[in-house]
């Protein structure tokens, strides 16, 4: 199957399940309290539905625009903008005849159902898989800057030790790249001395230059062959597959970037490699370095269970009981949460143009993998779902943060807004978000046309 197709069927999925579970959030509260609620819809039924049926009072459907979903709840001015309805005298089932207490707890169900989906899903994560990553103070010889621009950029080199970021030391070296780009300031290690560095305000936009490149730091690794290629100027040669340089002309190397600038000294020449075979035995052969500086091989890999036990790195592996995975799952969610709002605030200041990284729903699709991963799908739907809680709640007229927002004020001031205040609040909100629609997925159109 296509790899975009999967990324899509993924992506509906996702989006279905998180808007059906959100809205359930508003769902449930409300018939608990006796509140009447008229449409139950996955995405909006603009002038027709895709499917419908009334059950009860209810009629629940699916529409054909996928932006969403919503209930809407008789007595409540939303999206619907259904003015007419609030002209009439309240009725004991309507949302404005409730008390504050209710309708707060109505408009907060849905963000609390898609943190609280978000935990259940590291919870299970946690048990099921457990936790392997490779710690950050195990690489032996520091990190890989694999392109200088970036690394120069911030002042981090090949070899370097990254040990903080914002004074916390980082404990894995997958946790390392969104440490950088919520950071403020690093700790590096170098040659045995340690250095503290503040963090470029615009690195952001730095990096979404050339976004193929923004992962600009690795483990370093050996070269490891996987092939000759086809015609390459060495294919008589006798190196064969997970052969490991380990010396050049009798130069002792150990990692990939120790070897690229002795090829591109030794242009036209050839070479002595001394390799370490698959068995583990070594061999000496030779070859010749184009006019390139390249030797005309396909890169391999290692595992990383074999990185481990030649001392590159050591695999951390952590096994949970149910017991224990639930507080992993909690402080996982809460982790994340706290990772988005960093990534916000940087948004919001112009300065650091993070502006830029702004993405609408092709964004959001390319967070799956394009092969099917059921540990990634329900990670990428996990994140997803606390952007959706996190947002949701932000005190926007037309989201239920600003919904709550208002309440709030009603509950502390004793004073109800009125419904014409509610509703110019509403339709403000409405153009707020078709704004941000607007700009997220003009980002997206604009970095497939332009780069």
């Amino acid at each position: 199957m296509n790899p975009i197709v999967i990324q899509v069927i993924q992506f509906f999925l996702s989006l279905s399940l998180l808007i059906i579970l959100h809205e359930l959030g508003h769902f449930i509260p409300a018939k608990l309290f006796k509140t009447r609620v008229e449409k139950f819809y996955l995405f909006f039924d603009i002038k027709f539905s895709l499917f419908k049926k009334k059950i009860g009072e209810t009629v629940y459907g699916i529409g054909w625009l996928p932006l969403g979903g919503y209930v809407k709840i008789s007595g409540m001015i939303d999206e619907s903008m259904d003015t007419e309805a609030m002209k009439e005298e309240p009725k004991p089932w309507e949302f404005r005849s409730k008390p504050a207490w209710q309708r707060l707890i109505i408009m907060l169900g849905g963000v609390t159902v898609n943190f609280v989906l978000a935990v259940i899903i590291y919870i299970g994560m946690a048990y099921k898989y457990g936790e392997a990553y490779i710690p950050m103070e195990s690489l032996r010889d520091g990190i890989w800057v694999t392109e200088k621009r970036l690394g120069d950029k911030i002042g981090i080199q090949t070899g370097d030790k990254i040990l903080k970021v914002d004074g916390n030391t980082i404990k894995s070296l997958r946790s390392v790249f969104i440490e950088l780009v919520n950071g403020n300031t690093i700790t590096i290690e170098r040659d045995g001395n340690v250095i503290e560095k503040e963090m470029p305000v615009d690195f952001i936009s730095a990096l979404l230059e050339d976004e193929d490149k923004a992962r600009f730091l690795s483990r370093r690794q050996p070269f490891v062959v996987k092939e000759i290629s086809e015609g390459s100027h060495n294919e008589n040669v006798d190196f064969r597959e997970a052969d490991e340089v380990m010396a050049i002309n009798g130069e002792p190397v150990i990692y990939y970037d120790q070897v690229t600038p002795i090829l591109e000294k030794n242009k036209n020449k050839t070479l002595e490699f001394t390799v370490r075979r698959a068995d583990g035995s070594t061999d000496k052969v030779n070859a010749k370095v184009d006019e390139e500086g390249k030797l005309g091989i396909a890169l391999g890999s290692l595992t990383n269970e074999a990185y481990a036990e030649r001392g590159y790195f050591d695999i951390a592996t952590i096994e949970y009981s149910f017991a224990e995975a639930i507080p992993a799952g909690i402080n996982q969610g809460v982790e994340t949460l706290g990772n988005y709002v960093k990534q916000l605030k940087k948004i919001f200041n112009p300065s650091t143009g993070a502006y830029k990284g702004v993405g609408g729903f092709a964004a959001i699709g390319k967070l799956f993998p394009d092969t099917w991963n059921w540990p990634a799908f329900w990670s990428t739907t996990a994140l997803i779902s606390i952007i959706l809680a996190f947002m949701n709640i932000l005190p926007i007229p037309a989201l239920d943060g600003g919904h709550v927002m208002f309440l709030l004020y009603e509950m502390v001031s004793g004073r109800k807004p009125s419904d014409k205040f509610l509703e110019y609040a509403q339709m403000v909100g409405f153009f707020l978000l078709i704004a941000l629609l607007l700009f997220a997925n003009g980002n997206d159109l604009y970095k497939a046309v332009f780069k």
